[in-house]
């Protein structure tokens, strides 16, 4: 394990992970797995990559993971008490919500108003990205590994030299004509 980064078993790891999970769900990964709430026969953010990405640091968050994990887990014990659900010492208190409360939550942190909401938003586009588009790894590797994001959407493989190109149109027909004048090359003359 890289030096810094918490192992699969920390208060950080475990509640980033529900986080990402609830951004955009995915299938537990054993009958014990509490933080990914299993509300998808898929894999999800997590099994994407989602803390992976998180953790790099061209995303500009990962030195503040810890402070968004601890106000997280805060705003999960005032959550949890405003619904009188009883939480333990065992687990961090975002994973022990249930997904519908965990979904509720996290509604609320990205709501127009809420003073946090513009942090929610970003780490929630984090999640959604490293889905979408495994911006944490290259796309011919990630292709190559079964990319769960690229390859539900039908990524297509790169082509023997390891370049990605496109032989049909992404409609199943050119958008426009040409001009006359467009080079060889697609530049115009």
């Amino acid at each position: 394990m890289p030096q810094g980064i918490p192992d699969a078993a920390s208060v950080e790891t475990r509640t980033l992970e529900a986080f990402a999970d609830t951004i955009l769900p995915g299938i537990r990964r054993g009958p014990d797995d509490t933080t990914i709430a299993g509300r998808s026969h898929d894999a999800g953010a997590v099994e994407a990559g989602a803390l992976e990405l998180l953790r790099t640091p061209a995303t500009g968050v990962t030195s503040g993971l810890g402070e968004f994990v601890d106000l997280l887990n805060d705003h999960a014990r005032h959550h949890a008490a405003l619904c009188s659900l009883d939480l333990t010492e065992e687990e961090p208190p975002f994973v022990q919500l249930p997904f519908e409360e965990r979904t509720a939550l996290v509604r609320a942190l990205t709501a127009p108003g809420h003073p946090e909401k513009e942090f929610w938003v970003m780490l929630a586009l984090f999640c959604n990205m490293a889905y979408d588009s495994a911006a944490h790894i290259s796309t011919p590797v990630a292709i190559a590994n079964g990319h769960p994001g690229l390859s539900a959407m039908g990524f297509a493989a790169p082509d023997e030299d390891g370049l990605l190109r496109f032989k049909e149109y992404s409609y199943g027909r050119p958008l426009a004509r040409l001009h006359p004048d467009t080079t060889s090359s697609g530049s115009p003359a």
